[in-house]
C-alpha cells in the first residue's frame, strides 16, 4: 500500500521546520518561509509533492478559520472607536484603489471580470504580516500603526463581498453586467442579515448551556461545528465558505464567550493558514517566469508605488501629516492573504487567463517579499525622504506634551487615556496630586483636554517624550494601556534612566504578570482584579491618600 499522502505530509512538515527556523534567524516573519516552501517543494518547483488539490481542500480552512477570527474582532465598539481609521481612511483606500485599478484594466484590454479581480487583489495587504511586524517592532500603537490597523480591518470587512462577487463570476466571462455586481452583493447582505439573526437568538443561549459543562473539549467541539455549519450554508447557497466563517465570527463577537472561543480556535488557525500559504506558493509556475515577468515586475511596480501613494494621500487629506501618511503608506505596499484567496478562487473558476494568473501571483509573492523590509525600516525610509516632516512632526509632539508638564513636579505620569486611564485621571485630579496623561488616540486628547484634563498626545514608548513629560521629576508612572509589547519597552527604557521610579502596570492577562515584575514594575494588577480602581489605589496610597485598606491592589510575584 502506497502513503502518498503521508509522504506528502512529512516532506511538507520537514520542509517548513527547517525554513522557518532559517527565516526566523534572520529575522524573517514565517509567512514568507510558508511561499518560499510551497515555491520549493510544489510541482512546480522540486516537484516532491504531487497530491496539490487534496492539501488545497484542507489549507482552506485555514482562510476559512482567519475569516472567523477576523469576524471575531469586528464589533460595532471597535468600529466607532476607530471609525475615522476604518470607515474614512480604509473605505477611500480599498474603494479608490479597485475602482481605479479596474478602470485601468479595462482601458488597456482586460475583460471586466479580470480587471474586477485585480481590482481586489491590488486593494488587499496583509493583515497577519503587517500585525505581527508592527507587534515586533512595539509600533501598533503609533499614529501610522493605528493608521495601518484601521485600514486593514476595512480592508478585511471588503474581503467577504470580494469573495462573494468572484464567486458570483466563476464560469461567466463575457456575460458580466452590473446587473450581476449588484445581484452578488445584495444577496450577501440578505445573507448576512439573516445568519446575524440567528446568532442573535441561538448561538448565545447554545454556548451558555455548552459553558455550564466546563469541558474544554466540548466548547473547541462546538467553536469548530458552529463554523464548520456556517461555512456549509453560505457554500450550498451559492457563495464562499470564508463569507459563513466571517458572519459566524461576527455573531460570536458581542458574546462574553469572544475572548475564549479566539484562544481556541487560534492553534488551528495559524497551522492551517501556514498550510494554505505553502498551497499559494505551490501555484506558481517557474516554468511560465520568462513568459510573464515583465508583467509580474509592471504590477510589483503598481502595487507598491501606486499603493504607498493613494494610502498616503488619503493620511494626508485626513488631516496627518508628510511623514505619519509616507510610513502608513509604506506599511500597506504590498499584497496580501486575503489578496491570495480572491486570485485563487479567480484562477479555479476560470476568470482569469494562466498568464494572468500567474503574472499576479508573481506581482504579490515578490511584494509579501518585499513588505518585511519596507515594514521594518519605514521609519529610517521616511526620515531619509522627508527629513524636514519627521524632525517637525516630533517636535510639535514634544512642544505639546513641554507646554503641559512644564509646572508639575513630583506628579503621575499616566500613559494612555482609555477608560482606565481616565479614571485613574480623574481621581488623582479629585485628590489634588499633580498628574498628566500621554495618549496617541486624537479623539481621546481632545475629547481630554475639551474637558479640562491634562492629557497630551505622544508615544508613551518614546523616552525622548516621556522625558518631555518630566520623568525625572516625577513621583510615579502608570501604565493604563493593555498592549503587552508596548508595557515592556516602557518599562525597560525607564528603568534604564530612573531605576527608582515606582511604575503600576495594568495587564489583561495573568501570565504576563511575572515577566512585567521580571523588567522592573513596581505593582502589577490584572483586569480581573478591577484595574480602574486598583491601579489609583496603589497610586494615591504613595502619596498617603488611599481611601482604605481594601483598596490596596493585588499582589502577584
Amino acid at each position: 500500500m502506497e502513503y502518498s499522502s503521508l509522504n506528502d505530509t512529512l516532506i511538507m512538515l520537514v520542509a517548513t521546520v527547517f525554513v522557518v527556523v532559517l527565516f526566523l534567524r534572520i529575522g524573517m516573519p514565517p509567512v514568507l518561509a510558508y511561499l518560499v516552501v510551497g515555491i520549493t517543494v510544489g510541482p512546480y518547483g522540486l516537484g516532491l509533492v504531487y497530491d496539490v488539490e487534496q492539501i488545497r481542500v484542507l489549507a482552506e480552512f485555514g482562510v476559512v478559520l482567519l475569516l472567523f477570527t477576523i469576524g471575531l474582532e469586528f464589533s460595532a465598539s471597535l468600529l466607532m472607536h476607530m471609525k475615522a481609521a476604518v470607515l474614512g481612511l480604509g473605505s477611500a483606500q480599498v474603494l479608490f484603489t479597485a475602482a481605479v485599478t479596474t478602470a485601468a484594466a479595462v482601458a488597456v484590454g482586460l475583460s471586466l471580470e479580470s480587471a474586477l479581480v485585480l481590482g481586489g487583489v491590488l486593494a488587499m495587504s496583509s493583515t497577519a504580516l503587517v500585525t505581527k511586524q508592527l507587534a515586533d517592532q512595539v509600533e501598533l500603537q503609533t499614529r501610522h500603526g493605528r493608521n495601518s490597523l484601521g485600514i486593514l480591518l476595512f480592508q478585511d470587512l471588503m474581503v467577504v463581498p470580494f469573495l462573494i462577487l468572484v464567486a458570483m463570476l466563476s464560469g461567466t466571462t463575457g456575460q458580466t453586467t452590473m446587473l450581476t455586481v449588484l445581484k452578488a452583493l445584495a444577496e450577501g447582505v440578505a445573507v448576512l442579515l439573516l445568519m446575524f439573526a440567528f446568532g442573535r437568538w441561538v448561538l448565545r443561549p447554545l454556548f451558555r448551556e455548552v459553558a455550564r459543562f466546563h469541558s474544554a473539549e466540548l466548547f473547541t467541539l462546538t467553536v469548530l461545528l458552529v463554523v464548520l455549519c456556517s461555512a456549509w450554508l453560505t457554500h450550498q447557497i451559492g457563495l464562499t465558505f470564508a463569507l459563513g466563517a466571517f458572519l459566524a465570527g461576527v455573531m460570536l463577537s458581542e458574546t462574553e464567550f469572544r475572548h475564549q472561543v479566539e484562544s481556541e480556535i487560534r492553534p488551528f488557525r495559524d497551522v492551517l493558514l501556514g498550510l494554505f500559504f505553502i498551497t499559494v506558493g505551490m501555484m506558481l509556475d517557474l516554468s511560465a517566469l520568462p513568459d510573464v515577468w515583465r508583467y509580474a515586475l509592471a504590477l510589483l511596480a503598481l502595487l507598491i508605488v501606486f499603493k504607498l501613494l493613494i494610502v498616503a494621500a488619503f493620511c494626508r487629506l485626513g488631516g496627518w501629516n508628510s511623514a505619519v501618511s509616507l510610513r502608513t503608506g509604506l506599511i500597506l505596499a504590498h499584497g496580501g492573504e486575503f489578496g491570495f484567496a480572491i486570485l485563487i478562487l479567480a484562477m479555479e473558476g476560470d476568470i482569469l487567463r494562466p498568464d494572468e494568473g500567474q503574472s499576479m501571483l508573481a506581482a504579490m509573492l515578490l511584494s509579501m517579499m518585499l513588505a518585511p523590509l519596507l515594514i521594518r525600516y519605514n521609519g529610517i525610509i521616511a526620515t531619509r525622504l522627508l527629513p524636514k516632516a519627521v524632525k517637525q512632526s516630533q517636535q510639535e509632539i514634544r512642544d505639546g506634551i513641554l507646554d503641559t508638564a512644564r509646572t508639575l513636579n513630583r506628579h503621575v505620569i499616566v500613559c494612555g487615556f482609555g477608560r482606565v486611564g481616565q479614571h485613574t485621571l480623574n481621581l488623582l485630579l479629585q485628590h489634588r496630586v499633580p498628574c498628566m496623561a500621554i495618549e496617541l488616540e486624537p479623539v481621546m486628547v481632545r475629547q481630554g483636554t475639551a474637558d479640562g484634563k491634562p492629557v497630551s498626545f505622544g508615544d508613551a514608548g518614546s523616552l525622548e517624550l516621556l522625558h518631555a513629560c518630566g520623568l525625572s521629576r516625577a513621583s510615579a508612572l502608570v501604565i493604563s494601556m493593555i498592549d503587552f509589547n508596548t508595557a515592556m519597552k516602557i518599562i525597560s527604557r525607564v528603568r534604564a534612566v530612573e531605576p527608582d521610579l515606582p511604575i503600576i502596570v495594568r495587564t489583561r492577562k495573568e501570565m504576563h504578570l511575572f515577566q512585567f515584575y521580571q523588567a522592573g514594575a513596581t505593582e502589577v494588577v490584572a483586569d480581573t482584579f478591577g484595574s480602574d480602581q486598583m491601579i489609583t489605589a496603589e497610586t494615591l496610597a504613595r502619596f498617603g491618600l488611599g481611601d482604605n485598606e481594601g483598596d490596596q491592589p493585588v499582589r502577584q510575584r
